[in-house]
């Protein structure tokens, strides 16, 4: 691997509960809004929780140009070709040029992909009948529908590669998409995650009781659950010397990532906190920095009593004394837990933190527990001259990631 290359990014795409787009995302992060309400995609009223980070009056039509017909798109493949467009625009490589189709692909992370038309499938299944049903609707249920669009859509013939690792896809993708440009075999790749609200989904954490009925409160004493939410993220990434020589704008660069397996439980994370531990210190280690050298932590945060104390046992494990005066925070407390995009999103919070000088606040928690005990910013965002930022993302099964996010100043950075 040419570790010597560094790998920028250059455009980015969203849409989640608190953005319809990049520049509402930031605004949004930086006044701490909320993004979690009354789920009204679906009927929620048989569930014991009634509220998520949905994304409100999406309409496809208005994010994807007329030249793409949506008609057999999954509202997964909607929110993240949406993205895609964004990030391509803000990239200044839309309408892609020909000469980077043969040589750009796409990691996605993802998990529920076309679930939601399968539900409505069945729900109008049942109302008309076998004969009556249009089995068409079925055709882009799969998860790897949304990376198998983009790369169709925009004729790429690079690779492509959707990962499924629950909670962490999305910043798996993101270093697996650095990784793929570093040995050469992708000049440009488009990578991040997407994940829609579906009801079985939300079934299925209501089975576990992990979802608070009102918000999520990260590492508050009174936290309940996660907030359940929906996204689309999409980041472009190129080698430096290809940004520069085209005269792109650059949010930051990658400078390293680690993934670590738990090999501990379904869906609790390991109490010792091992693998959240050794995700940390293998991305320091692939970055080549030390615990020094990190100016703000972007927690997996979901807000589950476990899960809270245990990442920050993590930290202090990391970072030691110096844990306590590195600013932490939650961005899941505004919009929600994105599962599969999570990681992604994430990365955008991250990169518009490092250009922006900010850290984004912890919402909600108003009493922190006492075995969560770090500066895990709850008075409101916090301006901060950022030079690196360890994003974490901890996944059901044990499926752990971190990506350390670096600050670029020289031609084309952005500044906020």
């Amino acid at each position: 691997m040419k570790k010597n290359k560094r790998i920028v990014i250059t455009g980015l795409g969203t849409k989640n509960a608190i953005g319809g787009d990049v520049a509402q995302f930031a605004a949004a992060l930086r006044q701490g809004v909320c993004g979690i309400s009354e789920i009204d995609l679906f009927d929620t009223s048989e569930f014991r929780t009634h509220k998520g980070g949905q994304i409100k009056n999406f309409d496809p039509r208005r994010s994807i140009p007329g030249e793409f017909s949506i008609k057999r798109m999954s509202r997964a493949d909607q929110l993240s070709f949406a993205a895609t467009v964004e990030a391509l625009t803000d990239a200044d490589l839309y309408p892609l040029p020909e000469s980077y189709k043969e040589n750009m692909g796409v990691a996605i992370g993802g998990g529920s992909g076309g679930l939601f038309e399968a539900e409505n499938f069945y729900v109008e299944l049942l109302k008309k009948g076998l004969d009556r049903s249009r089995f068409s609707r079925l055709s882009t249920i799969y998860c790897a529908s949304s990376a198998d669009r983009i790369a169709s859509n925009l004729e790429l013939l690079g690779p492509k590669t959707t990962f499924m690792t629950a909670c962490s896809a999305g910043a798996t993708a993101l270093g697996y998409a650095r990784d793929l440009i570093l040995n050469g075999q992708a000049s440009i790749m488009l990578a991040g995650g997407v994940e829609p609200m579906c009801r079985i989904t939300y079934a299925a954490f209501n089975a576990l009781k992990s979802v608070d009925d009102d918000v999520c409160r990260p590492f508050d004493k009174t936290r309940a659950g996660l907030s359940l939410g929906e996204a689309a993220a999409i980041l472009v990434l190129e080698p430096l010397e290809g940004a520069l020589a085209r005269g792109a704008k650059i949010y930051g660069e990658i400078l390293g990532y680690g993934v670590t397996c738990d090999s501990f439980h379904m869906t609790a994370p390991d109490e010792k906190a091992s693998g959240a531990v050794r995700s940390m210190q293998a991305a320091l280690k692939d970055s080549g920095l030390a615990a020094s050298d990190i100016d703000y932590i972007n927690a997996h945060g979901t807000a589950t009593p476990v899960n809270d104390v245990t990442e920050t046992k993590a930290i202090r494990d990391v970072f030691g004394k110096r844990a306590y005066s590195i600013p932490v925070s939650s961005t899941k407390s505004m919009h929600a837990h994105t599962l599969g995009a999570a990681g992604a999103l994430e990365g955008i919070v991250s990169l518009l933190a490092l250009t922006h000088g900010f850290i984004p606040p912890t919402i909600h928690c108003v009493t922190p527990d006492p075995d969560c005990d770090l500066d895990y910013v709850i008075e409101g965002s916090r301006k901060a001259d950022l030079r690196v930022v360890l994003s974490n993302s901890f996944a059901f099964g044990g499926n752990n990631t971190t990506v350390i996010f670096g600050k670029y100043e020289g031609q084309g950075a952005v500044h906020g």
